[in-house]
Order: structure tokens, then C-alpha cells, then sequence
């Protein structure tokens, strides 16, 4: 910056005739024309310069440069093609002439800036020996130079006096910066797009695990922060990123040689200049570092430089992004008929010449003794990087910014067509431009390219994308074993992300020549059913693969999370699919469901058969003598225990859950109170043969019966307030089994279950008193015995049902219920009604009136 005020104030300052003779030794132009507006161009015609030194107080030295650069060639000669064509039209800047002053800035910050001082001071060497100093000519305008760095310099010197700056391959993002570089347009994208397509392109073929190298220029700082900010978005993780730059001593690039050797990617992205890459190449090839897949940009993938050729071995299968190529009629033509040049400040072309035809064109003797040149060289005659208009992207670039100075200067001078307005011959020569004016019309011009589309520059000074943005391209050999660029897909930067990229697959050679796509990650892919779990201190990519835990899922390639499967669903044996549960119930179909239905319809035969036992030998002593009303009431209950059992059995419903427990109340309940009754009938009939004992009239068959619906009408109230309150209903059990649903009746309200349990326990517990206390009375048939026994079982079932209904676990709780039931309800039949039946159908002779008083008869003498 500083250069740049001493320069300029020293330009305007009064004294310029002693400044001008400090500069006598300025470098020429390499190509060079007068006109009536100068446009300046500033090129990297060679590589890699020898040390220039800069200093306030000396004059500069003369840069040496080394390595030629074909493209930046074709790139030159193509702003002096356009000047030619416009100055042969009329109807751009009618009656006015372009001259360029285009210098050579070998690649390098300083020089570049050196050059761009030149263009803007005006001072240039006078061609002639009698004039030390030459008159003004600054230039309204700069274009070319197509690296960041030097760009970003000489632009922000030039800033502060409006010069524009059009850069046809300067693509850091950071250059997007208005405020900063205010003055700079460009005809490339900005690598923001670049990056993305990077990133798309990894991403595209599955690479999560890449290597990432940059120039440690602004270019490659700020291309490769864009790309691994965007990748850490995508899911893609960088093993290594290392910066390289070609100054850096060699110790830094064997470190970045061995990082890769010791790396496990297998794909390496780059930000790089070719001039940069070329010494790690060199290192890398000392120690055949090879079978990487290369990511490349712009400013290397396409470049035509016969280095290349000796590291092919490294690069073969490399793909990247390359500025998309352009026809320009009439351009191939041009290239191949300029001619070299002994006129000063229009030598740039003779250096190339002598080494493409292996020729001298100096007077004097060459130290490497080349032939004289003869004059009849003919470039259309051979075959090199020149001539060969391949990948061409950059120079149109060049091509499409000079038109846009053109046609900014003619709107700013208010120029007709010629043909239309004679008399006023054009444009105005007379009128004084300022570079700030030209800057004030590129940010609006518009004009439409020679491929037909419609150009302009958006707020940021960058080209509006309309069109294909990038051609995708591949390193490959062909016949003759030359590397050859071979287009195999295009970006789209305007279209939506997946439809961004077209690819011809079929063309695309990879890494080692292979068809196949090379694979890149740090673990491989979880398979559906799994998830990815992060190793503790490496990147996302780095993982380990999870089975799904149970009742998960997942039905996607490198999930990384599982999903829960909905309460009713479970996970199929490879865990990628919720599929229902069996719902499980206890039902008439399996084996358990039919036994408990034998047991419970023998259980209900037995008790009915014993019922017709009982009808038929009604008039039978030991009928009469057990109260045969209770007795007949007693069996219809324990028939309705039994069947009562068939309620539990089959598919919860509303009913049927409310059912099986009401009815399983109410009807033990009714059978509890027939035995209680039986129990105090039988205390009350021997209290009644005591002398003067009147106490049947008490309990006679009117107490009985009402005591026995008292005791029942209280369950059904209970059981009543149950329904109403909170009923048993139909509920999924999703708890005890994690793949089964379990269908069964939620009690509603456990309090009023267990209530109902309660009370039976209450009339149990009275019943088993009284029959103890009557165990002894004086019978041959003492029904007080059987009666205790009944109930001992009846208690015993119940009490031990509690903790197995709790701990028996789906269908199987049902089952114990079922079974309590039944027992209790065999207990009964078989311990009050058996013993008699025997008697009755097997003993006749001891069913009598005198067998049974007999007993009391022989303890009263």
C-alpha cells in the first residue's frame, strides 16, 4: 500500500521529470499497442521467479522469471484477439481505438504489484534512445492475473484511486468483499461454488474420510475454510488439512509426505496452485507415495504444464473442477498466426518461440549454441499445450472481461453506431475519462457474450451464473501416452443440489486406472438394524456399529440413532422393521385353555348329576337330615362356580371382563352362604334337643333363605358400586413381555376387587368357626366335619392363589384364578356331597333314620 501512494503522488507530483529517470530501467511490456484508450493486462507468462528485490530508496531490479506458461500465453494472446476484434467493429466504440500494455508478472505478489504500478504511473521506457522518459498513458482499466494473492495486492494498492480490476481467474471468496476490494470484478466464480461442488462431488461418491491440502496463500486459506466448513455440514470428516507453499523449506514438505504415508484416507482434496503442488509431487514420487484419489480445482486440474507428464504415476485418475470451455471464432486461427517480435516492449511471444521450435532469434551468440531461427517456423505446424485449445475455460474468461470494459466504455462516452450518426463521428475523442467512471459503469453493464448469454456482474463484483458453471474433468492417457483432460460431467451452480452434477461414469478412470470407485471412509457403513456410535475422541466419521437395542429399529444405512417401535409393534430378527406383536390371551383353542374347560364342565356334570342324585332320593334320611333346600341351593351355586370359570376363558371384552368378576363374587358368595347356613342349621339342631330348648324357631327355613340373599344382596351391591364406580375393562399388558401383548381385564378398581375377595374370606373364615366348633356333635353322619374340611381347602386354595396370581405373569395370572376356582369349587362338591352320594347309592343300609340317631342314642344311656 504504501508503494502504491509513493508511486502515485510521485506521478502527480511536479516533479516528475527526475522521478521518470529513476525508472529508466522499468521493465517493458511483453506485448504492447497504442491507442486511444489503454487497456492494461497483467499475466503469469512464466513460473516460479528468481528473488526480486523491492526497495524504496533503489530502482528495481529486473524480475527473471523461469518456466513458461502456455496457458497464460493463450490467455494474453486472447485480450490482444479481443482488442482486434472490437477495434474491427462498429458498433462497439465506434472511431476509437484500444491499445493494452500487458506485462508479465511471473506468478509472484511482488512482481505483480511492481507491473501494476507500471500500468498506473503511465511511465514507461521510451522506445527510443533520445527520450529517457515516456509520456503519461495510464491505463482506465487491469485485466487478468489469475492468482488470488497477487491480486488481492495490487488491488488493494489501486483501491483507493478507482482503478477496476477484472480478474479472469482470481476465485477466492474473499475477493466477494466490497468493502475491501471495492474495485475488483472477475469472470470466474468465486470458489464459495467451488467449494460446494467439492464438497457435492466427495460427498456424490461416498467419500466421508478425506485428506485436505491447500497453498498457504489466500487462495487456498480461503477455498479450503469454505470447503471444510461445508464438508463438517455434509458429514464428511478430514483426517489431515496441511498448508504447503513452494518457498517452504523441505523438512515442511517431507512432514506433509509422511502425513499422507501414514494416513488412512484414501482420498485427498486440494487447494493448490500447480507452482505449489509441483514440490510435493517432486518428494512424493521420491518416495512413491501412490494409489490416492486426487480432488482438484481449477487452478491445477486442467492445467496444461509438461511437468505433469513425469508425475502422472501420482496423478493418474484425478478429478476436479475445471472452468468450463468456451468456442471463440476465429480464435484458433489467430494463435497459430502470431509471429515473434524485435520491436521493445512487444517481445513476449520470442522466448516461447525459441522454445517451441528450438530456435534462436538473438543476433548474438547463445551460449547453448541454438540454430538461428529462419523465419519459416509455422505454428500451425506442431502440436503442444499452445496450439492445443483444450480446456480453454480461463482464456475465455479473459475474452468476456475485455468485452465488458468495451462496452462499459461505450455507454460511458454515449457512443452510436457508426453508420447511424456520421456527423457526429462516433464517439468522442475529446472527453476525459477518469478510472473511477469505467468503475461506475462495469457495475451495470450488460452485454451478451459470444456464446449467447447475457452477462453482468451482481453487488459483489462476481459473474451472475446462468449457465454451466464448472466441467468436471479426469486425468487420463492417451494413445500416444500424453495426459489427456477429459470433460466427464458438468456443474450447474443455479440448479437445485442433486441436480447440480451430470456425469458420464463410463468415461471416469479412477485412481490406478481402475473403473471402479475408490472407497474412503474411516469405518464402513452400519448396516440397517445397527446404529453408529462415535469413538471417544475421533471425528463423526469414526464409529463403531451398535445393534439396535430391543424394541428398536433401523431402516437406513448409517443411522445414527434407533428408532422405538410403537407400544403394539417389535422389531423383526434383523431389527430394520416394526412388525406387530402376538397378542396373547387365554383361549379355547390351546391345550391349557381346553383343560381348565374339561375341568369346569366335569366340575359342573358332577355337581348337577349330584343334584339329580339328591332329587331322586329326596325322601331319603340322609337328604332330609342335611336341609335339602340348602342343599339343592348350595349345588345350583356350585354349578354356576364352575361355569363361572368359562368367563375367563377367551378374549377380553367389556362384557366379558365385567362378567367374570361379578359373577365369580356373587356365585361364591351364594355358596359360602348355603354352607353357612348349612353350618348353623346344623349347630341350631342339636341345640334344639336340649329340654326346653325352642331355638329352631329362630332359624327355621324362612331365617335360612333370608339370610342367604342378605349375604348375597351385599356382594351384588358391592359388585354393584364396582361397575358403576370403575369397572373391570379389556387392557394390552405391554410390561411382563417385550415382544408379546398381553390381553387381559384391568380390574379397574383393585380396592372393590379386593373387597370382593375380602368379603368371601369374611363368610369363609366364619363358616370354617362354626364348623370347627361342631365337629363333635353326637351323629353317625356329622355334616360339621365335612363342612370343615371343605372350607380348610377352600381357605387353603385362596390363601396360597394371592401370591401366585401375582407373580404368574400374562395368560398364566388367568389360569391361577381359574384353577382357584375349580379347586375351591371341587373341595366343596367333594367334601360335603361325595361322602353322601356313596352312602346313598353305595350304602343303603346305613341310609336310615336309626343309623343315623343311632350314635346319639348310645352316648345318651
Amino acid at each position: 500500500m504504501l508503494l502504491a501512494f509513493v508511486v502515485l503522488i510521485a506521478v502527480s507530483s511536479k516533479a516528475q521529470e527526475p522521478f521518470c529517470k529513476k525508472w529508466k530501467k522499468t521493465e517493458l511490456p511483453a506485448f504492447s499497442k497504442d491507442g486511444d484508450i489503454i487497456i492494461g493486462g497483467i499475466f503469469s507468462l512464466h513460473d516460479s521467479p528468481i528473488d526480486v528485490k523491492l526497495s524504496f530508496t533503489e530502482v528495481p531490479e529486473d524480475s527473471k522469471c523461469k518456466i513458461l506458461n502456455y496457458s497464460e500465453l493463450q490467455c494474453a494472446q486472447t485480450l490482444i484477439f479481443a482488442v482486434e476484434k472490437i477495434n474491427n467493429r462498429t458498433d462497439i466504440l465506434p472511431g476509437i481505438s484500444l491499445g493494452y500494455r500487458i506485462y508479465d508478472s511471473c506468478r509472484e505478489v511482488r512482481v505483480a504489484l511492481k507491473m501494476a504500478m507500471a500500468l498506473v504511473s503511465g511511465l514507461e521506457e521510451e522506445l527510443r534512445e533520445n527520450k529517457p522518459c515516456a509520456k503519461l498513458s495510464s491505463v482506465l482499466a487491469i485485466i487478468g492475473q489469475p492468482n488470488s494473492s497477487p491480486v488481492i495486492g495490487f488491488t488493494t494498492a489501486l483501491g483507493p484511486f478507482n482503478v477496476p480490476v477484472i480478474s479472469h481467474g482470481a476465485s477466492c471468496v474473499c475477493l466477494s468483499n466490497k468493502n475491501l476490494y471495492p474495485t475488483f470484478f472477475r469472470t470466474i466464480p468465486s470458489d464459495y461454488f467451488q467449494s460446494k461442488a467439492l464438497v457435492w462431488l466427495v460427498k456424490h461418491f461416498g467419500w466421508t474420510w478425506v485428506g485436505a491440502l491447500r497453498s498457504d496463500t489466500d487462495y487456498g486459506n480461503y477455498g479450503m475454510a469454505a470447503f471444510l466448513q461445508m464438508a463438517q455440514q455434509e458429514g464428511i470428516c478430514i483426517e489431515y488439512s496441511e498448508a504447503i507453499y513452494r518457498t517452504y523449506p523441505k523438512e515442511k514438505f517431507l512432514k506433509v509426505v509422511d502425513t499422507i504415508k501414514r494416513s488412512t484416507s484414501k482420498v485427498i482434496v486440494t487447494f493448490i496452485t500447480f507452482s505449489d503442488l509441483e514440490y510435493l509431487l517432486i518428494e512424493l514420487l521420491k518416495y512413491n507415495v501412490t494409489g490416492y484419489q486426487w480432488i482438484g480445482t481449477e487452478s491445477w486440474i486442467s492445467n496444461r504444464n509438461p511437468l505433469f507428464n513425469e508425475h502422472y504415476k501420482l496423478l493418474n485418475g484425478a478429478i476436479g473442477t475445471s472452468i468450463r470451455d468456451t468456442f471463440i471464432p476465429g480464435w484458433k486461427d489467430f494463435l497459430v498466426n502470431v509471429r515473434p517480435s524485435d520491436i521493445l516492449g512487444n517481445t513476449g511471444m520470442n522466448e516461447f518461440w525459441e522454445y517451441f521450435f528450438n530456435c534462436s532469434l538473438s543476433n548474438q551468440d547463445n551460449v547453448f549454441r541454438l540454430p538461428k531461427c529462419t523465419g519459416s517456423e509455422d505454428l500451425k505446424d506442431i502440436n503442444n499445450p499452445y496450439t492445443d485449445l483444450s480446456n480453454n475455460g480461463f482464456c475465455g474468461n479473459v475474452y468476456t472481461a475485455t468485452y465488458a470494459v468495451a462496452y462499459a466504455l461505450h455507454n460511458l462516452l454515449g457512443c452510436q453506431h457508426l453508420e447511424a450518426t456520421l456527423a457526429n463521428k462516433a464517439c468522442s475523442k475529446n472527453m476525459m475519462i477518469e478510472p473511477k467512471q469505467v468503475l461506475s459503469y462495469l457495475k451495470n453493464v450488460t452485454f451478451t457474450t459470444h456464446e449467447g448469454d447475457n452477462f453482468n456482474f451482481d453487488e459483489n463484483g462476481d459473474p451472475t451464473l446462468k449457465g454451466k458453471t464448472y466441467d468436471l474433468v479426469n486425468w487420463q492417457l492417451n494413445k500416444e501416452g500424453m495426459i489427456e483432460f477429459v470433460t466427464v460431467g458438468a456443474h450447474y451452480a443455479f440448479l437445485p443440489d442433486q441436480q447440480q452434477f451430470v456425469f458420464d461414469y463410463d468415461c471416469i478412470v479412477w485412481a490406478g486406472e481402475s473403473k471402479q470407485v475408490p472407497k474412503s471412509v474411516c469405518s464402513e457403513s452400519c448396516q440397517p438394524g445397527t446404529r453408529k456410535a462415535v469413538r471417544k475422541g475421533q471425528p463423526a466419521c469414526c464409529f463403531d456399529c451398535i445393534p439396535c437395542a430391543e424394541g428398536e429399529i433401523s431402516n437406513t444405512t448409517d443411522s445414527s440413532d434407533c428408532l422405538k417401535c410403537p407400544l403394539e409393534y417389535k422389531t423383526n430378527k434383523q431389527k430394520v422393521l416394526c412388525i406387530l406383536k402376538d397378542i396373547e390371551f387365554l383361549s379355547f383353542e390351546e391345550n391349557m385353555g381346553i383343560l381348565l374347560v374339561a375341568l369346569a364342565l366335569l366340575g359342573a356334570s358332577v355337581t348337577i348329576a349330584i343334584a339329580f342324585v339328591f332329587y331322586f332320593r329326596r325322601d331319603t334320611p340322609i337328604v332330609k337330615a342335611n336341609n335339602s333346600e340348602l342343599s339343592f341351593l348350595l349345588l345350583f351355586s356350585l354349578t354356576l362356580c364352575f361355569l363361572c370359570s368359562l368367563t375367563f376363558i377367551g378374549q377380553p371384552t367389556d362384557w366379558s371382563c365385567m362378567l367374570r368378576h361379578t359373577a365369580f363374587g356373587i356365585t361364591f358368595v351364594l355358596c359360602i352362604s348355603c354352607v353357612l347356613g348349612k353350618t348353623i342349621v346344623v349347630l341350631m339342631a342339636f341345640r334344639a334337643t336340649l329340654p326346653g330348648s325352642n331355638v329352631m324357631k329362630w332359624f327355621g327355613a324362612t331365617q335360612q333363605r333370608l339370610s342367604v340373599c342378605t349375604l348375597t344382596l351385599i356382594q351384588v351391591v358391592i359388585c354393584l358400586f364396582w361397575i358403576l364406580i370403575s369397572p373391570p375393562f379389556p387392557n394390552k399388558n405391554f410390561k411382563h413381555y417385550s415382544e408379546i401383548i398381553i390381553l387381559e381385564c384391568d380390574l379397574g378398581s383393585k380396592t372393590a376387587f379386593y373387597t370382593v375377595l375380602g368379603y368371601i374370606g369374611l363368610l369363609a373364615a366364619l363358616c370354617f368357626v362354626l364348623a370347627f366348633l361342631a365337629r363333635k356333635l353326637p351323629d353317625n353322619f356329622n355334616e360339621a366335619k365335612f363342612i370343615t374340611f371343605s372350607i380348610l381347602i377352600f381357605c387353603a386354595v385362596w390363601i396360597t392363589f394371592i401370591p401366585a396370581y401375582i407373580s404368574s405373569p400374562g395368560k398364566y395370572t388367568v389360569a391361577v384364578e381359574i384353577f382357584a376356582i375349580l379347586a375351591s369349587s371341587f373341595g366343596l362338591v367333594f367334601c360335603i356331597f361325595i361322602p353322601k352320594c356313596f352312602v346313598i347309592l353305595f350304602k343303603p343300609e346305613k341310609n336310615t333314620k336309626k343309623h343315623l340317631m343311632g350314635k346319639a342314642a348310645s352316648k345318651s344311656l
